[in-house]
């Protein structure tokens, strides 16, 4: 995952000048007894509890087999809690696109 967030940030200039790039991301693996465990965790890059945000959405949509880099600029503008609102509708909105563009299934 960390291999994936790294090639993610490196490959965007925008990306790598973003204040905060917050992650979260939740799959499941089987086991060779067929036993499954989910794993998840998330980042917040010093964006407190923006990681735990996203990582609550997907929960909340039972996601499977995602991970979710949303990146923010501040641009001097204090957001205070709506910035909260501002990454996890942008989260949700990217995972419903792919859901109907058939990207996650």
């Amino acid at each position: 995952v960390k291999r994936a967030v790294r090639k993610l940030i490196e490959g965007s200039t925008k990306i790598q000048r973003a204040t905060h790039n917050m992650y979260a991301y939740r799959f499941t693996e089987t086991l060779p007894n067929g036993k499954t465990i989910l794993k998840h965790d998330n980042d917040d890059d010093g964006e407190d509890a923006a990681g735990s945000r996203l990582a609550q959405l997907l929960e909340m949509r039972k996601e499977d087999g995602v991970l979710i880099l949303v990146s923010r600029w501040y641009g001097g503008t204090h957001l205070g809690s709506k910035r909260f609102a501002h990454i996890t509708n942008v989260a949700r909105d990217l995972l419903v696109q792919c859901h109907d563009n058939a990207t996650i299934k």
